[in-house]
């Protein structure tokens, strides 16, 4: 059901490996145990440390851009 979600769906499919190759990355320096597939038995906190980690990365490169 989550994957017809429409807020799950990458505008660029190709992007998907190296989005969850940086969300690897990011969990691995925040310490967090993610692995292969599904990760149901991570915490809320766990999983948007991950979340807010990425999206804080994704800014700063953005703005870093900008100048």
């Amino acid at each position: 059901m989550a994957s017809s979600n429409r807020a799950n769906r990458m505008e660029v499919p190709e992007a998907k490996a190296a989005m969850d190759r940086f969300k690897t990355e990011v969990a691995s320096e925040l310490g967090v145990n993610l692995k292969e597939g599904y990760n149901g038995d991570l915490t809320s906190k766990e999983a948007g440390s991950i979340g807010g980690e990425m999206v804080r990365r994704m800014i700063k490169s953005y703005e870093e851009g900008l100048k």
